[in-house]
Formats: structure tokens, C-alpha cells, sequence
């Protein structure tokens, strides 16, 4: 079920209504019968390997923390790795290994929102295995933890010690709570119908025809894909931590301005916030981080960063694309820092950098990305008509006004409350209906539902 459909739109009203009228210490119930109703909602026939991967890990957990020995420790680990891992990559990766051998393996469905409660799946039974938390003893809250759906098809990846404590609590949102979760909506839709939508009917066609591509068509399409895989992946975001908002719960930051980072090691910082901080946690620092070589620092940002590449898709472009991001890294890593540039030459180049390396993880192949980027000096001539029309210009005006004004629109604590609630519904009103007239006609699915 995708956030932008006329489904969720009519269902999350009920959920949160049968979730407010439920009593708090079966709150859990009906919002693990709507968590996997909303993934039976996408795919239906994918929903026992969440139940399977589920289960495995719930199980696993409490053994792994109560093992005597080390060995058991580590068999109870490896169960749950192999499962979760297994499954993703017999889905995901299988016919990408394949082909590397030159061998064809079967086209099997790629279930939707694998590669995020993977790794949720995963952090919670290495954190048992660490002593970092205590396993959850009650399976429907641990369900709920890892198929919770405003995060269970495109994240956050959130962890055990943030989500589960808040999913048990299951306390009353407070008037904060609801203003808070409204803003969160409205931006996200906004970000999704208005932004992403907009920019992909001009990247697509480019994209699509890239052996006849010049070159800028290619810096058009391509910065304006920047804007899509923003405002749809951190609108999906905005998203889900409204929807998890008016329930009462805080889903971290997924993004922070990623690309008014002058430097990629703060791109990272601010980009994707939570893939991030698990592939440093749970990868990174356990290969030795930066306590070990230069040599061996390098190597370790380089596995970093190839891993985040496949973790987004089996295609040698998401390789690339995590190469280019990893090579990056490992020039500013060696580079002293007495040779920091000014911040705002530093936000260009930063920027223009995050933009060619799209190219690779936009593109169907490599071939089309380096036809793409050969041809970027090419017919500068003539400017490509883009066929904008005024209400193009005005919709996306009045989106980018409207991003801005709920930004920055002040708490009822801040000013009179009624005066407070009564511009802000207003225009949220008005901001509804103006996007479900763009949703109705909308056919974009979010981007990182495919990974």
C-alpha cells in the first residue's frame, strides 16, 4: 500500500481512531493487524517471508542473550543471520551473482521494503548478542517493531532501543504531538506530489533515450533528479514520522539538508541518516574503523560504501555509484585538513559531485551512465525545450512557498492558540485538496520501495 494512495488515505484515519479507542496495553494489536495489512496491501504473496524473518530473529534473540557458551552464542547469531541474509539475498542478489559466473537464475519477486527490515531484524538480535539490550520477551510487540508501517517499506531503519520502549508505552499523543504529525504529513506530501513527481516526467524521458542525450539535458535531468530522489525518499520520510507522530511516537531523523553539505563525509551525515549510522555501527567500526592503518582505513570506507551501493539494488550502477562516494570519502580522509575549502565553493563542488554520481544510480546500466556522461560536454548549442507550461511554474511555486511556510510555522505554545489552529488547518485544508488533485493523477511510486 503506498502512502500516496487513496487506500492509505481512507485506512490511516481508521487505524488511528480503533488505535485511540483501544485500551493502551492492547494497543499492539491493532497496529500489527494494520502493519501487515498494509504490506499485504503492496504484496501480499512476499508477506510470509516478513512473518518467517520475523519469527526466526524473535526467537533467536533471547537464546543468544541466555547462552552459556560462546558457541551457542554464536550458532543462535548465525541462525538469524543466515535467515535474514539467505532470504535477501535468494530475492535480491541471486541472479546479480549469477551472472557474474555467466550462469541465469530465476526472476524471483523482489519483496517490497526487504533490504529495511532486514537490517532492522539484524540490529536487534546483534545488539542481543552484544549486551547492548534485552531481548523482547512479547512477540507482538517485537512484530510490531520490525513491521511497523510507517516505516516497514522505506524506513527509517530504526533501532530496538528507540522504537520498541516507545511502541510499549503506547501513550496518548499530546497537542504537540498532532501539531507536530500534521506538519510532518503535509511536508512530505508536498515534497512527494509536488517535487519528486514533478522533476521525474522531465528525468525520465532523458534517461530513457541516453545514447541521444546532450549534454544539457543531461545536467537538467540530472540535477533535477537530485530533487526527485530527495523529495520523494525524505517525503516518504516526513511521511511516516507524521503517521508514527500522531500515535505518539518519535521515528529518528532520516535527513538534515543533505545537499547544503560542504564536504561528502557531511553529505553522509545528513543523507539517509539511518543506513548510515547502521552500516558505521554494524560494519564499519567492527572491521576496525579508523583505529587501525591508513591502508586499512581506506579499505574500510571502500567496504563501506560498496556495501551501501548493493545495498540499494543488484546492479553494477549502485556499485559504481557507492565507489564514487567511497573514493570521495577516502580522498578527504587523506587530504590534511589545513586544505578545507571556503564552505560555499565546498557546497558546490560537493554538490555538483552528488550530481554526476547520480548519473550511475539513475541510470538502467553502466553503459547508459557513461553515455550520459560522455555526453555531457556535448550540444551546448541549443538548450532543451522542456515544454514547461505556467501551471507547471505555479505548481511548483506554491509547493516550494508551502514547504517553506510549514517549516517555519510556530507551535500554538508560541502564539494564541485558537488563532494558531485556525490559519494552520486553513491552509492545511486548502494544501489537501490541492494535492489530492495532483495525487489523483499521480503515477509515481516512491523511489526506495524497490530496495
Amino acid at each position: 500500500m503506498n502512502f500516496a494512495s487513496a487506500q492509505f488515505v481512507l485506512l490511516f484515519p481508521l487505524v488511528l481512531l480503533v488505535w485511540r479507542l483501544t485500551a493502551p496495553r492492547w494497543r499492539w494489536g491493532p497496529l500489527l493487524a494494520a502493519s501487515w495489512l498494509f504490506y499485504a496491501g503492496s504484496q501480499v504473496q512476499t508477506l510470509p517471508l516478513l512473518l518467517l524473518a520475523t519469527g526466526v530473529c524473535y526467537l533467536s534473540a533471547p537464546r543468544v542473550a541466555a547462552a552459556k557458551s560462546t558457541a551457542a552464542r554464536r550458532a543462535w547469531l548465525a541462525l538469524a543471520l543466515c535467515t535474514c541474509l539467505g532470504i535477501l539475498f535468494l530475492f535480491k542478489y541471486m541472479g546479480f551473482a549469477a551472472s557474474l559466473f555467466g550462469l541465469s537464475a530465476p526472476a524471483l519477486m523482489l519483496p517490497i521494503g526487504i533490504s529495511f527490515y532486514t537490517f532492522q531484524n539484524l540490529s536487534y538480535v546483534i545488539d542481543a548478542y552484544r549486551g547492548t539490550m534485552q531481548p523482547e520477551r512479547h512477540f507482538g510487540y517485537y512484530a510490531l517493531f520490525v513491521a511497523y508501517f510507517p516505516q516497514l517499506v522505506a524506513g527509517p531503519i530504526e533501532r530496538p532501543q528507540n522504537l520498541l520502549p516507545q511502541l510499549r508505552a503506547a501513550q496518548n499523543p499530546t497537542s504537540e504531538d498532532y501539531w507536530a504529525g500534521a506538519q510532518f504529513l503535509l511536508r512530505g506530501y508536498c515534497k512527494k506530489l509536488v517535487i519528486a513527481d514533478f522533476a521525474a516526467r522531465f528525468v525520465d524521458p532523458v534517461y530513457a533515450d541516453a545514447a541521444n542525450a546532450s549534454g544539457p539535458a543531461v545536467v537538467i535531468a540530472t540535477v533535477l533528479f537530485a530533487l526527485q530522489i530527495y523529495g520523494d525518499f525524505s517525503g516518504y520520510s516526513d511521511i511516516a514520522c507524521g503517521a508514527a507522530r500522531l500515535m505518539g511516537v518519535r521515528l529518528m531523523k532520516n535527513f538534515d539538508a543533505p545537499y547544503a553539505s560542504a564536504t561528502i563525509r557531511e553529505f553522509w551525515r545528513r543523507w539517509h541518516i539511518s543506513l548510515t549510522t547502521w552500516l558505521t555501527d554494524y560494519l564499519y567500526i567492527p572491521l576496525g574503523g579508523s583505529r587501525c592503518g591508513k591502508l586499512r582505513h581506506c579499505a574500510n570506507i571502500m567496504a563501506v560504501f560498496l556495501a551501501s551501493g548493493l545495498w540499494h539494488g543488484a546492479n553494477w550502477t549502485f556499485v559504481v555509484w557507492g565507489g564514487l562516494h567511497g573514493a570521495a570519502m577516502v580522498a578527504e580522509t587523506l587530504l590534511p585538513s589545513r586544505t578545507r575549502l571556503p564552505r560555499r565553493l565546498g557546497q558546490c563542488l560537493t554538490f555538483a559531485f552528488v550530481c554526476f554520481a547520480w548519473i550511475f544510480f539513475r541510470a538502467d546500466t553502466v553503459g547508459d551512465a557513461l553515455a550520459l556522461a560522455v555526453a555531457l560536454p556535448t550540444g551546448w548549442g541549443i538548450l532543451p525545450d522542456l515544454g514547461l507550461a505556467l501551471p507547471d511554474l505555479l505548481q511548483v511555486t506554491l509547493g516550494v512557498v508551502l514547504l517553506v511556510r510549514l517549516r517555519d510555522w510556530p507551535a500554538p505554545v508560541t502564539q494564541p492558540r485558537r488563532a494558531a489552529a485556525a490559519g494552520f488547518f486553513l491552509t492545511a485544508g486548502i494544501a489537501l485538496a490541492w494535492l489530492s488533485l495532483l495525487a489523483a493523477g499521480a503515477g509515481n511510486v516512491f523511489i526506495y520501495f524497490q530496495f
